[in-house]
């Protein structure tokens, strides 16, 4: 931090005895990192509020490429973003956020629905049985809502 703080990428303000550490966001180097980590980081808390917002999901997983990165599985950096999601959302506002989340990751969130009685019973369904055998990085629905 201290580093970063120094390079005037980060700023600090003492509270009290507490440190906060904030992003420069008057710096030519913001809007570069800010991008670098989105696309690296930010389908998890981006897709995670996205989601949190939508009646009807019971669960929802990023799987693929992407979740295998973020789970340590050597790889290319992912094109997409798988994202499953596990209820009875409507399809057109799912659709609808699916395009929202690929503007803002710049890059294609492909979203696949199942119904909850589907992913919780034993399957000899491909799909399902090939997304389970995967790394799976669950997405918290619950906290962007206080639950």
């Amino acid at each position: 931090m201290d580093r970063l703080i120094g390079s005037e990428i980060l700023a600090e303000e003492r509270v009290g005895r507490t440190r906060v550490i904030t992003a420069r966001t008057d710096t030519v180097l913001y809007r570069p990192l800010c991008d670098l980590l989105l696309v690296t980081y930010g389908p998890l808390p981006r897709l995670s509020a996205l989601l949190a917002d939508l009646d009807g999901i019971d669960e929802a997983y990023i799987y693929g490429s992407w979740a295998a990165r973020h789970s340590g599985v050597p790889g290319p950096i992912p094109a997409d973003v798988d994202v499953l999601v596990v209820g009875r959302p409507d399809p057109d506002e799912l659709f609808d956020l699916a395009e929202r989340a690929s503007r803002e990751l710049r890059r294609e969130v492909n979203v696949h629905r199942v119904a909850p009685e589907a992913w919780a019973s034993p399957s000899d369904e491909p799909f399902l049985t090939s997304v389970r055998e995967r790394p799976l990085v669950r997405l918290h629905l619950r906290e962007e809502n206080g639950e």
